[in-house]
């Protein structure tokens, strides 16, 4: 029971699995298309949930909304499904194995004893592809791997229910059917108007660019509130969840950058292309705020920046997107 499946390395866990499920279908496409389309740049910064002690930040959507997202704009039949108990998940997932269809899911790392160490720790949202079963091992078609692996059937039923949050439930998904012709152009107008919506319309102060700056405010605060050890936590986190997790903050700018820059190809638009450099400019900003929290992290003595100066180095960089999102959603169609 395993599938003729091509596995390809790609930058971001969901958009990677998105884009080898719909290749696997037979549909051209590479991962900036499947991360605009899907609307995957976001930000959302909630201190009352607690992510290994520390408060939630996430550069990301709920797992499954790029795969649901792209697939409605593409007119792709899809099925998402999670369960009550690990025994109904895997004996879902040899189901639909047997049918002849790779797998996505959501796991937790923790439990992917194929990953480096030092990337197993407690993160529920990450994405794989199961594309086969030999005996009571799994093939993996993990994006962010270079080559397949494999895994036992009790680690994969561990990483599917792990407890915290979000906690998977089983969650998977596959791909059901493709339409004979798809609507490109249309699917990122789309993607584009919807990613603009995210990041500039939540009311709440947890979402979006409201995040952005409220989370400048957080870190200012942090040597007056925290300990020096729990304020470098603090700063650990972001910076974990920034750069580590997936592509994190500046790589999902690079990588949005690369869809702005393929539709304009694909679209003949320069004023995309256009906004794809200047969305890297504002991901170089990102990169440089995670490095100058590093060093205050590891509280290094020479430049090293300080609280206010990395909270004013954030704030700058949700200016920045709050003016880039509003052009970019006046844009004329």
């Amino acid at each position: 029971m395993i599938l003729d499946f091509k596995h390809y390395q790609h930058a971001h866990c969901e958009s990677g699995v998105t884009t080898n499920l719909l290749r696997h279908e037979g549909v051209e496409i590479s991962e900036p298309l499947v991360f605009g389309i899907g609307a995957g740049l976001f930000f959302a910064h909630i201190p009352f949930v607690k992510v290994s002690g520390t408060p939630g930040s996430s550069f990301r959507s709920m797992p499954g909304t790029i795969f649901k997202r792209i697939n409605k704009s593409l007119g792709v039949d899809i099925q998402v499904k999670r369960f009550g108990t690990p025994e109904k998940a895997m004996q879902g997932l040899d189901e639909v194995l047997k049918s002849g269809k790779p797998v996505g899911m959501q796991t937790s790392v923790y439990y992917l004893p194929y990953l480096p160490e030092a990337f197993r720790f407690h993160f529920n949202a990450h994405n794989l592809v199961v594309f086969g079963k030999n005996g009571d091992e799994y093939m993996i078609s993990d994006p962010v791997m270079e080559e397949v692996s494999t895994i036992a059937g009790e680690d994969l039923s561990k990483a599917r229910f792990a407890k915290g949050f979000p906690e998977p439930k089983g969650f998977m998904y596959y791909v059901k059917d493709v339409p004979k012709e798809i609507n490109f152009e249309e699917a990122i107008k789309k993607g584009i108007k919807k990613n603009c919506w995210l990041m500039l319309s939540p009311p709440l102060p947890w979402f979006g660019i409201n995040a952005i700056f409220l989370l400048s405010k957080k870190i200012k605060q942090y040597p007056k509130k925290l300990t020096p050890r729990k304020a470098a936590l603090y700063l650990g986190n972001i910076i974990r969840m920034q750069e580590e997790i997936g592509t994190g903050g500046a790589g999902f700018r690079f990588l949005y950058a690369a869809f702005l820059q393929e539709a304009a190809d694909m679209l003949k638009r320069d004023d995309l292309a256009r906004f794809a450099e200047e969305l890297t400019e504002i991901g170089d900003l990102w990169r440089n705020f995670a490095y100058s929290a590093a060093r205050q992290m590891k509280a290094r003595k020479s430049d090293l920046v300080s609280f206010d100066e990395l909270g004013d180095m954030l704030e700058e960089c949700g200016v920045r997107e709050k003016s880039f999102f509003k052009r970019l959603e006046k844009v004329n169609w």
